[in-house]
Parts: structure tokens; C-alpha cells; sequence
């Protein structure tokens, strides 16, 4: 009795000083969690290219994946920021004349302030307005600190990625070592249709926002609404946060339409009410169907579940950690060869039993030869 209390005290203060420690390092873990999806979705192409281009050596296609996956970021990133840092410098150049326009009641924005009196609002709050003003310099030093931490974290979660590409045949092999050799396989077979969920999860959300941008700002432009790239780059970002991000970017870019004109603001209203229809019904079953093949209903318990627990990442990391376990729970399905049914099957496509085809063996398995001494055949009674 005393050993079992003793032991059920020491379950219980390890379980606190993991969960502590979870706490503690819990930025780490999460650069951790993320550059194991970024290495994920790299894999594959570092595989490729070792085969085609790089004559074998690992390191050498992880240095090619990675330069080429720098540069198509450097060139995305050209592609928004030029017209971002343009409207930019517009916005100061034309500043003086919005104030100016502002207080005289002309333009959209003056026409705001004169219709519901924003500048008495001002004018008679003035003293409290300076208070927050003199209030800012502690929020400004922790916005500095802040964005130093997200370029150390960017870093950090480019390195570790690296490494994590680079050393994955030593871990996987050395992981898999540890099991028969039935089991190994059926791990590897496993772990292959997880990062085949990551992989396809991760390009067809890039896709998606990525289009999702390019017609709001299509759109915007064509409205004439003013910083139409700078809200089409925010609408793109907010489109990689499933459900809500999609809306969050829309609130934005209706109302940067509506201080324009209200015309404006009507179409874009329009256009966001046609366009999620399209990426709901069209967009995300064609780029998801045949990667993420998780229902609507367990796609909104998974992000609700994982905005509970993990904020804004959980919700980044909902489906693809949903398309994981519906495949862990599937192969245990399959290991029990579907006993409880009527008919067994196996697979999603829930192919019978006696037609489903035998797991394939790893090519130095099938090459392995057994030596079997020679003996006389034993005739069978009748």
C-alpha cells in the first residue's frame, strides 16, 4: 500500500513539473510545433531533389529546397511590400492635405467628421487625449521587444526546420528501429499519410489566401478605394486563419469602401458574400478533397477546440492536427481488419478483406534471403 501511494504521489508531481515546464517554454515549443510543419511540408521536396538534382547527398538538397523556398518568399514579399511601401509613402506625402481636407469637411473622411461632429468630439476631449498620448511610452517598448522577439523567432523556426529536413532519414530510421519490422512499416505507412495531410494542408491555405488577395485587391482597385494593396496583403494574411479570418479581412476592407463612397462599400459587401461562397464551395473542396479529407462538422469542433487551447495557432493548426488523427484512428481501425462489421473492410474506401491488397514490403526486406536446410518430402496422409 505504501509503495503504490509512493508511486501514485510521484505520477502526480511529474505530471506537475511537465505541465510547469510546458508552461515555461511554451514560445519554444510552439517555434518547435511550427518548424516541424514548415520541415513537414519541405520534406518531400528535398527527397525529389536529392534524387534528381543533388546525386544523393542530403545536405546539399536541403541547402537548394530551402534557398529556392527563400526566394519565392523574397519574391512574394516584393510582390506586396512594393506596392505597400508605395502606398506608403503616398499616404505621408498626402497627409498634411487629409488633415487639412479633414478639418474643412471635404473628402469622404471629412464628410465622417463633419456629419457626426468627430472634431467638437476632439476639441472638448483634448486633455484626455494628451493623458494617452503621454501614456505610450511603455506600450511602444513593449511593441519594440515585441517585434525583436518575432525576427528571433522567424530565425529560430528557420534553423530548426533546417536541421529538423536535414537530420530526418538519421531520426526516422533510428525511430523506426526501435519496432519489428511489421510494425516499422506500419508506422512508416502511417507517418507518410500525416505528412501527405500537412503537405497538402499547408500549400493549398497559402493558395487560397493567396487568392483570396489578389481579387480583393482586383476589386479595390477597380473601386478606386485608396491603399487597395495594403488591405488586399491584410485581407490575404487574415484569410490563412480558418472560419473567421476570412470575415476579419472583410470587415476591414468594407469599411475602407465605405469611407470612399457608399457605393463602394455596397459592392464589396457583394463581392465578400459571392466570394466566400466560392472559396466554401468550390475553392476548399477542389484544393483540400484529395489532402485534408476531414467533414465541415469535425473542421469547426477541431478549431473551436483548438482556439480554446491555443489561441490563433490552435486555429492555424486545427485541421491538419484533425486530418492526423482521423488517420491514426482509421489505421487502428484497420489493424482490428473492420471485425465488427458484417463484411470486413479496410481503408476509407472500405475495401473488403480477402481484397484488400497485403501491406508491400521495404525493398531491403523483399532482397533478404533465408537459407532453409534440404530434407526429404514427407508424403501427406490421404
Amino acid at each position: 500500500m505504501a509503495r503504490r501511494t509512493l508511486i501514485v504521489i510521484g505520477l502526480v508531481l511529474a505530471t506537475l513539473l511537465v505541465l510547469y515546464l510546458m508552461r515555461a517554454t511554451s514560445q519554444v515549443l510552439t517555434w518547435i510545433v511550427i518548424a516541424a510543419f514548415f520541415a513537414v511540408a519541405l520534406h518531400p521536396a528535398v527527397n525529389w531533389v536529392e534524387r534528381r538534382v543533388a546525386f544523393g547527398r542530403r545536405w546539399l538538397a536541403t541547402l537548394l529546397v530551402f534557398l529556392g523556398a527563400v526566394l519565392l518568399l523574397g519574391a512574394l514579399a516584393t510582390v506586396f511590400i512594393v506596392p505597400l511601401v508605395r502606398e506608403g509613402s503616398q499616404v505621408v506625402a498626402d497627409f498634411p492635405k487629409i488633415i487639412e481636407d479633414a478639418r474643412s469637411g471635404r473628402g469622404p473622411v471629412g464628410g465622417l467628421i463633419e456629419r457626426y461632429h468627430l472634431l467638437e468630439y476632439a476639441q472638448s476631449h483634448a486633455d484626455r487625449f494628451r493623458e494617452y498620448a503621454s501614456g505610450l511610452g511603455a506600450p511602444t517598448l513593449a511593441l519594440v521587444r515585441g517585434a525583436a522577439t518575432s525576427v528571433a523567432g522567424i530565425v529560430t523556426i528557420f534553423v530548426l526546420a533546417y536541421l529538423m529536413v536535414l537530420e530526418a532519414p538519421k531520426i526516422v530510421h533510428g525511430f523506426l528501429a526501435l519496432f519489428d519490422d511489421r510494425r516499422a512499416e506500419r508506422i512508416r505507412r502511417v507517418g507518410h499519410d500525416c505528412a501527405k495531410t500537412i503537405t497538402g494542408y499547408i500549400t493549398g491555405n497559402l493558395l487560397i489566401s493567396f487568392i483570396c488577395g489578389a481579387l480583393t485587391y482586383a476589386v479595390l482597385a477597380i473601386l478606386g478605394v485608396p491603399y487597395a494593396g495594403l488591405i488586399a496583403l491584410f485581407v490575404g494574411l487574415a484569410d490563412l486563419i480558418p472560419l473567421v479570418g476570412a470575415t476579419l479581412g472583410a470587415v476591414i476592407a468594407t469599411l475602407a469602401a465605405f469611407v470612399e463612397s457608399t457605393t463602394a462599400g455596397i459592392v464589396v459587401i457583394v463581392f465578400f458574400v459571392l466570394y466566400q461562397q466560392l472559396e466554401n464551395h468550390l475553392l476548399q473542396p477542389m484544393i483540400f478533397a484529395r489532402t485534408v479529407k476531414v467533414n465541415p462538422l469535425t473542421v469547426l469542433i477541431a478549431i473551436l477546440i483548438a482556439v480554446e487551447l491555443a489561441g490563433i495557432l490552435g486555429a492555424l493548426l486545427a485541421i491538419p492536427v484533425a486530418g492526423i488523427l482521423q488517420i491514426v484512428a482509421r489505421d487502428l481501425w484497420d489493424t482490428r481488419r473492420g471485425r465488427l462489421k458484417s463484411e470486413p473492410t479496410v481503408g476509407e474506401r472500405e475495401t473488403p478483406v480477402d481484397r484488400a491488397d497485403p501491406p508491400a514490403l521495404p525493398a531491403h526486406e523483399g532482397a533478404r534471403t533465408i537459407d532453409v536446410p534440404r530434407s526429404d518430402p514427407v508424403q501427406q496422409p490421404r
